[in-house]
């Protein structure tokens, strides 16, 4: 089987990034368990799917949806990761770490979106 996605340096960021969480996320208290934990935990690892899911399509129309979908996941974390923040979950110096590795996905997600749309563009083909 053949595995573009994990070629890709977004890939390999977001992955790392939810080693990080899920790290992270251990010492949350275990009456958040079900509740943020897990609601953390959803969205980090919705991150690396996305991009891989969207990587493994046939068109680049469909890898831009799958990559806006990781874009919004992304967001959704960090709601939650400052929700956890403020219920003093989430140490700040595990914040500010966390918070640069999103900033950078962010970019690179946003980059690779404005490339696939560049090749589409000129290749002229709307349907790509």
């Amino acid at each position: 089987m053949d595995k573009p996605h994990k070629k890709l340096d977004l890939w390999n960021a977001a992955m790392e990034l939810a080693v990080l969480v899920y790290h992270v996320t251990d010492s949350f208290p275990k009456a958040e368990r079900y509740g943020l934990t897990d609601q953390v935990r959803r969205a980090i690892a919705s991150v690396p799917s996305n991009i891989a899911e969207g990587a493994g399509r046939q068109t680049k129309k469909e890898f831009i949806n799958y990559l806006h979908m990781a874009q919004g996941s992304l967001s959704e974390l960090d709601t939650h990761l400052e929700l956890a923040k403020r219920l003093r979950y989430l140490a700040q110096d595990n914040w500010a770490i966390i918070d640069r590795r999103m900033e950078r996905i962010d970019k690179m997600l946003s980059g690779l979106i404005r490339h696939q749309r560049r090749n589409i563009v000129k290749s002229g083909n709307t349907k790509a």
